[in-house]
């Protein structure tokens, strides 16, 4: 028997709301979803409320709830975003009987793993689905680099949130290298997510007008990506290139660590610079692994093109846990 629940992925700016239903550990349908600024909220628990006015009935009595932070303690603050959670009194304040928390990009790995082949975009790499088995490795460039895997077997899946996104960058060639002594100068040690995040394009461009002996009045990155994804800036275009590349780079190490049978790329901003992708050099760079070079290239690449990732996969992980 199929259940209706409210599914909420959180983030620091907006939180999202739909309603959908679920039956025997899937996603039956995702409604259509609502978004709300969370600064014209004070809570979860108004927000809340708000959805249920707009949508004009009352709520269904169970929650899948997907937030922008890690899911640990009594107290759960959000990153880059004031509202707090405390998971003891989610059923009171929502007025639920049941709930499932998760990560933002755990809840990715859930909408991964039962997402439709059509919401796949095809990157590099054979072109056939993703693996019915085995690992599939998932890199979701955003605010910051977030890492997880999905391990398929048995009819089943599980999903394993990680912190990969903050393994040492390592560089490739001179401008990596520039890169890297340029960043070196705030940070004192250089991660992964310091180059391969929305915000790292802002520091490729400064260091390709640094190489070019150019003055560039600095912008901040979303302005940045749209001056490159429009095509009107050469160099925030390389930078956008150079961007590609490593993140290249960092999936095909990611999927070495991981043993991965495939990679899926994932984020808002994966999705918002698909057309970068697939022109950039991000499929050379995902296979120049050395001795290693002909399994990158026998691994499927895709990205995840399902228009709400974190609302269809907190409803998924719900489902998992209670139907």
């Amino acid at each position: 028997m199929s259940e209706r629940i409210v599914t909420v992925d959180i983030g620091g700016t907006h939180a999202r709301f739909a309603l959908a239903e679920v039956a025997d550990g899937r996603v039956v349908s995702l409604g259509q979803s609502v978004t709300l600024k969370t600064a014209e909220h004070a809570s979860l628990q108004t927000a809340w409320e708000d959805f249920g006015r707009q949508v004009g009935g009352p709520l269904p009595r169970a929650a899948a709830i997907a937030i922008a932070g890690p899911i640990r303690g009594e107290v759960l603050k959000l990153t880059n975003n004031p509202w707090i959670i405390r998971p003891a009194l989610i059923e009171e304040k929502l007025g639920v009987d049941r709930f499932a928390l998760v990560n933002d990009f755990e809840a990715v790995g859930h909408a991964v793993a039962q997402a439709d082949g059509e919401h796949f975009l095809h990157l590099t790499g054979p072109d056939t689905p993703l693996p019915p088995s085995g690992t599939i490795s998932i890199i979701g460039p955003g605010t910051g680099l977030g890492v997880t895997h999905v391990w398929r077997g048995g009819g089943g899946y599980h999903v394993q949130a990680t912190e990969g996104g903050h393994i040492d960058f390592a560089p490739l060639d001179v401008i990596d290298d520039a890169l890297l002594k340029a960043l070196r100068q705030r940070y004192r040690r250089v991660s992964v997510e310091r180059v391969v995040a929305g915000p790292a394009l802002a520091d490729i461009y400064a260091t390709l007008a640094a190489i070019e002996g150019r003055a560039v009045m600095a912008m901040e990155d979303k302005a940045l990506w749209a001056l490159a994804i429009d095509g009107s800036d050469s160099l925030a275009a390389a930078a956008a290139d150079r961007f590609c590349m490593a993140l290249g780079s960092v999936a095909g190490d990611i999927a070495l660590a991981q043993g991965g049978g495939g990679v899926v790329i994932a984020g808002g901003l994966g999705l918002r610079i698909k057309d970068i992708l697939v022109r950039s050099g991000f499929a050379e760079r995902f296979r120049a692994k050395g001795r290693f070079a002909e399994l990158m290239a026998s691994l499927p690449v895709k990205l995840i093109t399902h228009p709400e990732p974190g609302l269809f996969g907190a409803a998924a992980a719900f489902a998992r846990s209670h139907t």
